[in-house]
């Protein structure tokens, strides 16, 4: 028995679109013309009429952090009241009331951005928490994950005080000699020996919410870094979280493990282990070694060759030692595993370029697909460089949605016109996948897909750099086919073809048709994995 969908427009990954295909066994048997695929029906087939519907592959969410999402979900939604430090703190307070705190149990929040507060210019502090709570121990994480608060009771069961230094790769903010309850990026890491971990069913009901919640924007494959979500969990408890929602039919997202490790001994024990890149299943496959190489725009923690804007000296800072970063990539690559470095800033791309190259000099390989996550600030000479050495790049073009309020505030106009330059690199022959980087932005792949096209925010604000706009095939391309790309499984998924996995999405209107600022509302109608519903709207 086979399930034959017809009459629709359905976009194969190739244009003019086809009209119809056929799924049997969990893949796409045959894709064609409405007399083609009708022609070949049998008796105890299924007929679906598509009623002119558009459908696509689906959607490949192709840098994201799938369990921080998960645990997201159940945190006080900070970005639904991030328009002042009043609302976030209300909030807070919220969530406080209706929630129950017992023995151990924090108060997290996440979402907030202190650019959007209209009662105050700075970032919240300890003494804003302390007003929610002096007693339960309380975090609230900034929409970009490179910085949280924690307020007084946190910072005395985690032991930072005055005297406390701050680690390579992160900072703690201080006022007056004292801290103030800011942490940045490494620095978040002192909180881990005094916060709850979860145990394995957590971190798999974490996993479910996610893949459901992604589901209904049409996304079928995620590629995740959860490792560094949960420090304190061994990537062995992870893996078995998956795959024994793989084993039940509740994983209903195919996973590409980008793998996060930040010590060498911690990256030998893995290979030791026989864990490499393309190790794993179609639904939960070992990715690429993934990296952080510095913090983000919005927190002034991306790393930058020149100092932002208004300020004496201020760069941002590198998260690893150029020496440390050059050996966790060449171990890597020596050993045959992938590599995805995220580098915001152009002083921290410079790093990962130089790792790169040295370990490929080192250690030539062929197809590598090496890759650079996020590639914002850049200069000329360095998308000849990613071009040169071949790489891959994980864009996430909604980050333009806030960005194109922030970037010319916060870089040199000079700099600003050769950033985010996606399409730059796609005319040189690098592949683009796109992404959300969820839980920094939420995975609406429509949303992305607009400011790819639009090059503005969904505001209007904009445009950045309006040469740079992807058309809305190539928008589309970056979701499915160029994700495939950037796990080795092109030949697999990524397209609507005969003997490729039948992941698809049926959606409500057609883009290629639709406004250009209207594509945003276009909502998916359901989502298909393996040729099986697991989401209707």
């Amino acid at each position: 028995m086979k399930r034959i969908y017809y009459n629709g427009k359905v976009y194969t990954g190739e244009l003019p679109f086809t009209e119809a295909f056929s799924v049997s066994d969990g893949r796409f048997l045959q894709v064609g013309s409405n007399e083609e695929i009708l022609s070949a029906k049998e008796e105890c087939d299924e007929l679906i009429d598509l009623e002119g519907a558009f459908v696509c592959a689906g959607f490949n969410d192709s840098h994201m952090h799938l369990l921080g999402f998960g645990q997201a979900l159940s945190f006080a939604p900070l970005a639904e009241h991030t328009d002042s430090l009043a609302a976030v703190i209300e909030c807070l307070r919220t969530h406080l009331n209706t929630h129950e705190f017992g023995a151990g149990r924090w108060l997290c929040g996440r979402g907030w951005n202190q650019d959007f507060f209209t009662d105050t210019d700075r970032m919240p502090n300890r003494h804003d928490l302390d007003c929610v709570s002096k007693d339960i121990p309380i975090i609230i994480t900034r929409t970009c994950g490179h910085c949280c608060v924690v307020n007084s009771k946190a910072l005395e069961l985690a032991g930072i005080n005055a005297d406390t230094p701050s680690p390579e790769g992160g900072a703690i903010g201080m006022e007056n000699g004292e801290p103030d309850g800011r942490l940045f990026d490494n620095a978040i890491d002192l909180l881990n020996a005094c916060r709850p971990l979860p145990d394995k069913a957590e971190i798999k009901d974490m996993i479910r919410l996610a893949c459901k919640k992604l589901n209904s924007f049409g996304i079928t494959s995620s590629q995740t870094d959860d490792y560094c979500v949960f420090r304190g969990v061994p990537y062995e408890i992870v893996n078995e979280a998956y795959r024994e929602l793989e084993s039940s039919g509740e994983l209903t997202v195919r996973v590409y493990e980008q793998c996060n490790f930040t010590e060498t001994s911690e990256l030998v024990r893995f290979l030791d282990d026989g864990l490499v890149t393309g190790k794993g299943s179609d639904l939960f496959r070992i990715g690429p070694l993934k990296l952080l190489g510095d913090g983000a725009l919005g927190s002034r923690t991306a790393y930058l060759s020149k100092p932002y804007l208004g300020t004496d000296n201020e760069r941002g800072f590198p998260l690893f030692s150029r020496e440390k970063m050059n050996e966790l990539v060449s171990i890597a690559n020596r050993n045959g595993m992938q590599v995805a470095v995220h580098a915001i800033g152009d002083a921290c791309l410079d790093m990962v370029l130089d790792a790169i190259e040295n370990a490929l000099e080192e250690c030539p390989r062929k197809d590598h697909r090496h890759g650079v996550v996020h590639c914002q600030i850049s200069r000329k000479d360095q998308l000849e460089r990613i071009a040169k050495l071949d790489l891959h790049v994980y864009a996430q073009s909604i980050f333009l949605d806030y960005d194109n309020h922030i970037v010319e505030k916060l870089v040199d106009p000079e700099t600003a016109r050769t950033s985010y330059c996606w399409r730059t690199l796609m005319k040189k022959g690098v592949s683009v996948s796109n992404g959300s980087d969820c839980p920094v932005e939420l995975p609406d792949v429509m949303k992305g897909i607009q400011c790819a096209v639009t090059r503005r925010s969904l505001d209007g604000a904009g445009p950045l750099n309006i040469g740079e706009a992807f058309t809305v095939k190539e928008a589309i391309d970056s979701f499915t086919k160029e994700g495939a790309v950037s796990s080795f499984e092109e030949n697999e998924k990524g397209f609507i073809r005969a003997g490729y996995l039948a992941d698809f999405v049926i959606m409500e209107s057609d883009p290629f048709e639709s406004e250009a600022e209207e594509l945003h509302e276009i909502k998916p109608k359901e989502t298909y994995l393996s040729g099986r519903c697991v989401y209707k709207a």
